[in-house]
């Protein structure tokens, strides 16, 4: 069998195609340098640079409270040596945040014990949570706006806005107590306080998580609705629906395939601003279901004036909101890839 042979102009049009190919690969890469310089860097300086300032702002001298009363001040001065707190602010700022950087976010100043372990082994407890509080009122919200959208001015739609406007009023303590009673005291369906690791079992670490994401999970689920229902009944006044219906196509396959893709954009960009609230949300569920959570270290901190631990606490809520932003937009970027053009 003869071998295959190129003509003079395949070497050219190869060269060509790989041109073409390259741009396409390096899209990619030139949007991530690019959210990464003009994004995360100045957010997490000027965060950093807030969190470091406000620890720094407070009246309590750490030494003076490690000491106690009867401290002397040679005794106050020397811990400012050992610890570095006799350095000017800019100096002392940069050498907490090239620790922290490298995962180093010091040491508790009562109990000597390293922050980030102690964040490491509570960052789990608030992760679970608001990954469940967020699968459930994804799995709520989004057929609730499919269907309140479909139909505007239906039983669903008047359902969905009346829910709505319930969810906002009722604080997220009361639903946790509500769903306590019921599931934990009355049915003993699920454990009431406590929290298993998944090494424990998927199983068990489910039955833990279940009832605190649920308390949060309503109030982002109706937010989801409503906006999903606002974005889907314009999506279906476009005339790109028109056209389709003319040329055939199911109502089901325009609804699911063209129309909804359009309008779960700014339903999923929602969901980036509602992490903040999940986060802030779970110092309460911590305190009604007894989770051993990063809220209850900080407050633990906070009463305590350990603002090391405070500082430590604020930097990697700070980390968690930025890291879910990042993925809720390129998760956006693959719904409507004509808004990674800009």
């Amino acid at each position: 069998m003869a071998a295959p042979t190129l003509s003079r102009d395949a070497p050219a049009a190869l060269g060509a195609a790989e041109v073409r190919r390259r741009p396409a690969l390096a899209r990619p890469l030139r949007r991530a340098l690019v959210l990464l310089f003009l994004v995360v860097v100045p957010v997490v300086l000027l965060s950093s640079l807030i969190v470091f300032t406000l620890g720094h702002l407070s009246p309590v001298d750490p030494a003076a409270a490690r000491l106690g009363e009867n401290a002397t001040a040679a005794d106050v001065a020397r811990l400012h040596r050992l610890w570095g707190l006799d350095q000017p602010f800019a100096q002392q700022y940069l050498s907490w945040l090239g620790h922290a950087l490298t995962g180093d976010l010091g040491r508790s100043y009562l109990t000597d014990i390293p922050v980030a372990d102690a964040i490491a082994q509570r960052l789990p407890v608030d992760l679970s949570v608001a990954l469940v509080a967020l699968v459930a009122a994804v799995l709520i919200g989004f057929p609730a706006g499919i269907a309140a959208g479909v139909r505007p001015g239906g039983r669903v739609d008047k359902a969905v806005t009346a829910l709505g406007s319930l969810a906002v009023t009722v604080p997220v303590f009361l639903v946790g107590i509500w769903l306590v009673q019921l599931f934990a005291v009355h049915l003993t369906w699920l454990p009431a306080t406590g929290y298993a690791p998944p090494a424990a079992g998927i199983g068990e670490w489910l039955r833990h998580v279940l009832l605190p994401g649920l308390s949060l999970s309503f109030v982002v689920a109706t937010a989801l609705a409503r906006q999903l229902r606002t974005s889907l009944a314009g999506a279906l006044a476009e005339n790109f629906v028109v056209g389709a219906t003319l040329r055939g196509l199911s109502a089901r396959r325009v609804l699911f395939v063209h129309v909804l893709r359009t309008a779960a954009g700014p339903a999923v960009s929602l969901i980036g601003l509602e992490v903040p609230e999940l986060l802030g949300g779970a110092v309460v569920v911590e305190t009604v279901f007894g989770l051993p959570g990063l809220g209850q270290y900080a407050l633990s901190g906070a009463a305590s004036h350990d603002t090391a631990v405070v500082q430590g606490v604020l930097l990697v809520t700070v980390g968690v909101v930025l890291v879910a932003n990042l993925l809720v937009d390129a998760l956006i970027g693959r719904l409507r890839p004509e808004t990674r053009k800009g």
